[in-house]
């Protein structure tokens, strides 16, 4: 694991969403968890990147600090828990707490059929769409309830979790067990001030549903058709759900499993 700092000050005109806050975010390289960790900068959070791509850490961190946020990075392979569990502490070694995660990291599976899906690529869902999030939970409750005392976890799940889902089975699989965790976890640290919810998005413009549009032409094109408001999300509309979720102003919230799908589960 190697890390590098790029900390910048905020020079934000007044307190935001998440001021005062030091952020954890897995995935952040790109897509979903990259659209967070500009806008939970933004919204004046310190914020730790945490992905397997450093160059791709690097960038977003780059961008966050030139747009007068604080940011910083870590080099972590979701599929590695004693690499997860020393990137969370990470968080206190820089900024001596830990308020907020969202834990969004996530690896995709090839379209198809569960008889069709090699059992290795499996194990390696489990690894990192699964096991990943509850290292991760366990990691982030505990540098919690040590320093900042209460705070919240938003995980990222999907509206694929919801229903049968005959293209992408082990995938849905995966995000349904993290809802079941969520929901667990809310019921768990609840009464200690420490808030579990997970967001389940539908179709997002990302390099994730890109590939799997390569690898199964039309699928954006069904999702669309399936979805009220007629368009894919953009990785920032689906951010500003965890951030709300992960702000105060969400504080009697907890062990809800969130659809930011424009209306396709309705």
């Amino acid at each position: 694991m190697n890390h590098t700092s790029t900390t910048g000050t905020s020079t934000s005109a007044g307190p935001g969403l998440l001021a005062g806050k030091v952020a954890f975010i897995t995935g952040a390289g790109r897509g979903i968890g990259a659209a967070a960790a500009r806008l939970f900068a933004r919204e004046g959070a310190q914020v730790l990147l945490a992905a397997r791509t450093e160059t791709q850490l690097k960038a977003v961190s780059e961008e966050v600090r030139a747009a007068g946020g604080s940011a910083d990075y870590v080099v972590c392979d979701l599929a590695d828990a004693a690499g997860v569990r020393a990137a969370v502490d990470r968080a206190v070694d820089l900024y001596g707490r830990l308020d907020v995660a969202f834990n969004n990291g996530a690896t995709l599976q090839r379209p198809g059929p569960m008889d069709a899906l090699p059992e290795a690529d499996f194990d390696h869902l489990y690894a990192v769409n699964l096991k990943s999030v509850w290292v991760s939970m366990v990691a982030e409750v505990a540098a919690i309830r040590a320093t900042a005392g209460t705070g919240a976890i938003v995980n990222n799940s999907s509206i694929g979790s919801l229903r049968g889902n005959p293209e992408l089975p082990a995938y849905g699989a995966m995000k349904r067990a993290v809802n079941s965790l969520t929901e667990s976890a809310a019921v768990t640290y609840g009464p200690e001030g420490i808030r579990v919810n997970a967001i389940a998005p539908g179709g997002t413009l990302t390099d994730m549903i890109r590939a799997w549009e390569a690898e199964s032409p039309g699928l954006l094109e069904r999702l669309t058709a399936g979805t009220p408001l007629r368009r894919a999300a953009d990785p920032d509309e689906i951010a500003q759900a965890a951030a709300w979720l992960l702000s105060d102003r969400s504080s009697y919230v907890t062990g809800t499993v969130l659809r930011v799908d424009g209306g396709a589960r309705a």
